[in-house]
Parts: structure tokens; C-alpha cells; sequence
């Protein structure tokens, strides 16, 4: 039985009041969760003067001490402390969730949703890329970004973040996901609003192949930066070879032919950063439904083609020189560059001679200029870069004698004009009067 001081009835009354108040009750679960006396410990004795002070107000014991309900000696040792009640573990529970919620949400997205199938379909970011990140009904967490050299993007309340490699929907779902931790259902939308500067490797058919940077990274801007497609290009299968971050490279081949020859837009292909670009050459045995004509007036051909001109003005000399003519000219179009003086020249004679790639040789081709003049398609072929016309029948003689005397031969198209180059150094003997015929 518990003993007090007589002077302490007062107190215990008030105190017996507070107890059926919610606080107390708030106190008492505190007290359980402190740590219980070892079982051996001495219980703490009651105070001897426990007087409360005259200046002291009426509830100075309304709070308890631990040594006020502390057994008498004499007591059995004190029980367990009792096991929390069932919201205390439904809130322990509650809170661990949460906390492993957080941990899940702070970590990157799965493994098979990083970047290791890409395609020529799916664009990745880098180093560069501007992005537009809009986040529905929190304007304040909307916002423009630039990836950096190490591949990180700055997010408002999430910090820098690795976007390298990452497609513009991945980079979507990590900012949402990280968003998620700060913000009930963030709902975002990303944009890519400006692609990074890519370099590019241009080999074949094309009028200047190298390695070129772009600042718009399509295939038909790297065409058009390498000077178009020669007219022995084949549109039909133009290859794209792309290394990727693992080591390993993808090719695939895209058709400009046909989306020309239909009428139709042609494909945009997204280039990126180290991609090579293969233009095949057109061959006799595929030629075949080929229109390159087509091709040559087309924009992505090369604009303008050289045009070699060795023209006998006279039966004392002649003169030789090179036009420029748009690329998709004829043979017409270059007599009218020409204008060669019909009452000397013989434009019934006129020989086109051109280097055949697929024979490797120089092919000769006689026409009649004033067949085509009048309309006969025959007469009137389409022009190809490096094209070498000579006017008249003496002339033409000559240059074709200088062909057949020619023991070595061409191995290229480079050949082919030192060729006619060498003719241009000997022009004294090569325009020497001689009889008409």
C-alpha cells in the first residue's frame, strides 16, 4: 500500500485530477518509452520533507516525478514495461513504409530503362542538348536547362542529375520521380528545343567527303555540307554507321531514292555525334530503274557541275576554257554557254567525252548540235561533272587520236583530267591549221 505524507493529500488530489486530463496521458506514454531500472537496481526511497512551499501554487506536484511512483522497498520487483499499444506499431510501420518510399525514389531509374538499345529512331541526350521542362500547376519548378560538359542538368529542388544517354522520356520519368519526394503527382512534360552540335564522317559518292560538323544534324544537311552527291551516287542505300557507347556499332540503310522519284518528303534522319555516313556507288549491274537525272536536279546533288570546252573557232586556232553550269544541265544548255561562232565552228560535229567509271576509261559520244537545237532528245544528253566537249571534226580527230595513242590507262577520274590538263599545255600544236574537211 502506497504511503504519503498527511501534508500531501492536497497535492495527491490535484494531481489525481490531472491524471484523467490528456496530457497526463501524453506524459505517461513518455515514461514508457525511457529505459527501465535493471531488476537488481534499489528503488529511489520517498522524500522524508516533502512539504510544499507556502509561495508554491496549489498543483506543484501536478507533474510527477519517476521517484514519487518508484515501489517501497518492500515492494516485488517491478514488472515489464508493457509492449506499445496497436497505433504505436501501426505508426511505426507507417513510418518505416515511408521511409523505404523514399529510399526507392531516390534511386535511378532501372537497369532496363538505361540507354543500352539504341536505334537510329531514338535520339539521346549529351553535352549540349537544351531541354524545357514544364511541370503542371507548379510553375516555379518549370524551367529551360542546357546539359553540361559532364553530362548533368541543374533541377530545381532536386539538384544536378546524369541525363547523358538518357532519351527525352526517361529524362521525363527521373524528373518526375524525383519531383515525387517534394510534390503530390508532379505531372511533367520535357521538350528538346535544341539539339547539340554534332561531327560526322562523310565517305563516297559525295563531291567533297571528309569529316564535318553540323550545326543541324540531319542527313541531308551532311550532304549538303559535303557538296552533294556525285551523278554515280546510289541513293537506294545509304548507309549510317554508329558507334555506341559499349563498343559496339549499328549500321542501317535508308532509301532518298524512292521518296523522290513518289513525290515525298524525304526522310528526316537525326544524325549523331561520330556517325558515318557511306554513299555507295551506282553499278551497271544495279543501274537498272535507276533515274539519275532525277537525282541530278534534285537538292540534295551536287548544284553545279565543271564543263571542259575545247572549241576550233577557225582554221587557224580554236580556244579552250571551262564553264560552270548548274548540276541537271544538257548538252544544250552547255552550247548555249558555248555560243560558239556558227559561221566557223561545225556544231553538226561535236564530240562529248567523259571518264566511265565502271570502265574505267574515257568513252566518246558524237553529236549533232543542230539535231538538238531542233529538239532531238537524243542529241540532247544530260551533263556530268568533268564532261569534256569538243567542237569540230578536225579537233575532234585530233584529241580522239591522243586518246588511242594513250598506252596507259586511267585509273580515275583524276587521271582523266591531267589528261585533257596535258592537252591544255600543248594547245600550239594542238590548234595547227589544217585542212577542212
Amino acid at each position: 500500500m502506497l504511503h504519503l505524507h498527511p501534508l500531501s493529500a492536497l497535492s495527491l488530489t490535484g494531481t489525481l485530477i490531472l491524471w484523467s486530463s490528456a496530457p497526463f496521458f501524453a506524459a505517461i506514454a513518455t515514461a514508457q518509452s525511457l529505459p527501465s531500472l535493471p531488476p537488481d537496481s534499489e528503488p529511489l526511497p520517498l522524500p522524508q520533507n516533502a512539504q510544499p512551499s507556502p509561495a508554491s501554487p496549489l498543483f506543484q506536484f501536478a507533474q510527477p516525478s519517476p521517484s514519487l511512483f518508484s515501489p517501497p522497498p518492500a515492494a516485488a520487483p517491478t514488472e515489464p514495461p508493457a509492449q506499445p499499444s496497436a497505433p504505436a506499431n501501426r505508426n511505426r510501420l507507417l513510418l518505416e513504409q515511408a521511409r523505404q518510399r523514399l529510399i526507392q525514389q531516390n534511386e535511378p531509374l532501372p537497369s532496363e530503362s538505361t540507354p543500352s538499345a539504341a536505334s537510329f529512331d531514338t535520339y539521346r541526350l549529351g553535352p549540349g542538348d537544351s531541354i524545357y521542362v514544364n511541370v503542371l500547376r507548379f510553375p516555379d519548378l518549370s524551367f529551360q536547362g542546357t546539359i553540361d560538359q559532364q553530362g548533368n542538368l541543374v533541377v530545381p529542388l532536386m539538384g544536378a542529375i546524369a541525363l547523358q544517354g538518357f532519351t527525352v522520356e526517361q529524362t521525363r520519368e527521373q524528373i518526375r520521380r524525383g519531383l515525387d519526394r517534394f510534390v503530390v503527382n508532379p505531372q511533367v512534360d520535357v521538350i528538346l528545343i535544341a539539339q547539340r552540335p554534332v561531327q560526322v564522317t562523310i565517305l563516297g559518292e559525295v563531291f567533297k567527303p571528309g569529316f564535318y560538323p553540323l550545326q543541324a544534324p540531319q542527313l541531308t544537311s551532311a550532304l549538303t555540307a559535303a557538296g552533294g552527291t556525285t551523278s554515280m551516287a546510289d541513293l537506294r542505300t545509304v548507309r549510317i554507321r554508329r558507334p555506341l557507347d559499349d563498343g559496339t556499332v549499328l549500321e542501317q540503310d535508308f532509301d532518298l531514292f524512292n521518296p523522290l522519284r513518289e513525290s515525298m518528303s524525304l526522310p528526316d534522319i537525326r544524325l549523331a555525334d561520330g556517325d558515318t555516313i557511306i554513299i555507295p556507288t551506282l553499278t551497271a549491274e544495279n543501274s537498272e530503274g535507276y533515274d539519275r537525272n532525277l537525282i541530278a536536279r534534285s537538292t540534295i546533288a551536287q548544284p553545279q557541275i565543271n564543263i571542259r570546252i575545247f572549241n576550233r573557232g577557225t582554221a587557224s586556232g580554236g580556244t579552250i576554257g571551262r564553264t560552270v553550269l548548274p548540276n541537271g544541265s544538257t548538252f544544250v544548255d552547255a552550247l548555249a554557254a558555248i555560243s560558239p561562232d556558227l559561221s566557223s565552228a561545225n556544231i553538226r560535229e561535236i564530240a562529248l567525252i567523259r571518264y566511265d567509271v565502271q570502265q574505267g576509261k574515257a568513252v566518246k559520244i558524237e553529236l549533232n548540235g543542230k539535231k538538238a537545237l531542233m529538239g532531238d532528245m537524243s542529241q540532247n544528253p544530260l551533263l556530268e561533272h568533268n564532261d569534256v566537249i569538243v567542237v569540230g571534226r578536225n579537233l575532234i580527230a585530233r584529241i580522239t587520236h591522243a586518246l588511242n595513242t594513250f598506252t596507259q590507262p586511267f585509273r580515275d577520274v583524276l587521271g582523266f583530267l591531267l589528261f585533257f590538263d596535258s592537252l591544255t599545255e600543248s594547245a600550239d600544236n594542238l590548234f595547227q591549221p589544217s585542212s577542212r574537211r
